[in-house]
């Protein structure tokens, strides 16, 4: 999966970060997925809209970010100019959520054109689909707002456009049930989530993809939604090679992703098949731009060879 990589110029939300709304991105895409397909891997491609997390400094020609509701997030942001507060955003009118739809149908076709293998739908962490999901940043009053319905409907129409763009068995979609992050809340995630779970399963979707840290224990919410949903489930937050082993052992999960060990770890599946030491991520360099932590960790190859950072 890779980063976060977003469907027009008016979902960007951080500077630096990829798209896929233009020829020259797709052309650029390409050798990243002809370079993992010459591994023998199997490369999606995560769709994004950031929707208020943004500013104006990184929006098309220095506009408001849009969102669900008028609600700032709280906090700030980084900018070409450092970082900023969170400004308020504009409420996306009814008749202008259509046309961010197709934008995410766009994306995934150009994403099939640079030769991914499919796409991942973000619904996850604070970014426009997950601010139209829970009541904290949905305030609207119209059908896209008030019931966990109308709220749920923003996701399930993206999801019905990208999958009609290409087919649902190459669609995956990454939900965050308890999230806090980018000041998101709901007044009943169990709710929310599960029924937006449900709906999500008719789909027939190459996965659901949730962020549910393993540290939170009876807290959490994948043991549930995996009841809901039939497809193949993907769970992420803090887990080890043991605590994701006995996860699918316990068919807590299908399969579990790993996000901060591969910043530091280049070859992680090798050194989970060899039990061999891992690299210590260095946490400062994280997001800072540049090749350090980025480009600069040692492969078990080069440990075993006496290299280091």
């Amino acid at each position: 999966m890779t980063e976060a990589s977003q469907i027009s110029p008016q979902g960007m939300g951080y500077p630096g970060t990829p798209g896929i709304y233009t020829d020259e991105q797709v052309a650029g895409w390409r050798l990243v997925t002809d370079a993992v397909h010459e591994k023998g891997g199997k490369i999606f491609l995560q769709l994004w809209h950031v929707g208020r997390i943004s500013h104006p400094l990184t929006q098309p020609d220095g506009q408001l970010p849009v969102a669900p509701s008028a609600i700032a997030a709280p906090g700030k942001i980084v900018t070409v100019e450092g970082q900023k507060p969170f400004v308020a955003p504009r409420a996306l009118e009814t008749d202008e959520i259509a046309g961010i739809v197709d934008d995410f149908a766009e994306a995934t076709r150009r994403a099939k054109a640079a030769g991914f293998d499919g796409v991942e739908v973000h619904g996850a962490n604070g970014y426009l689909v997950d601010q139209f999901l829970m009541d904290g940043t949905n305030q609207r009053t119209d059908r896209y707002g008030g019931s966990v319905e109308n709220r749920a409907r923003f996701l399930l129409e993206v999801t019905e456009a990208v999958a009609a763009a290409w087919s649902a068995d190459r669609v995956g979609v990454r939900l965050s049930p308890r999230g806090t992050f980018n000041g998101m809340s709901d007044s009943n995630r169990r709710e929310t989530f599960s029924y937006a779970v449900a709906q999500l399963d008719r789909f027939g979707l190459a996965y659901l993809h949730l962020v549910d840290p393993v540290s939170d224990g009876e807290s959490r919410l994948a043991p549930v939604l995996r009841e809901l949903f039939h497809g193949p489930m993907i769970v992420n937050g803090g887990y080890t090679k043991e605590t994701a082993g006995a996860a699918i052992a316990r068919d807590e999960t299908d399969l579990v992703a790993f996000g901060v060990p591969f910043l530091a770890i280049p070859d992680l599946p090798e050194r989970f098949a060899a039990s061999a030491p891992l690299n210590e991520p260095d946490t400062a360099s994280f997001y800072s731009g540049g090749a350090r932590g980025y480009v600069d960790y040692p492969s078990l190859e080069q440990v075993g060879a006496g290299a280091s950072r």
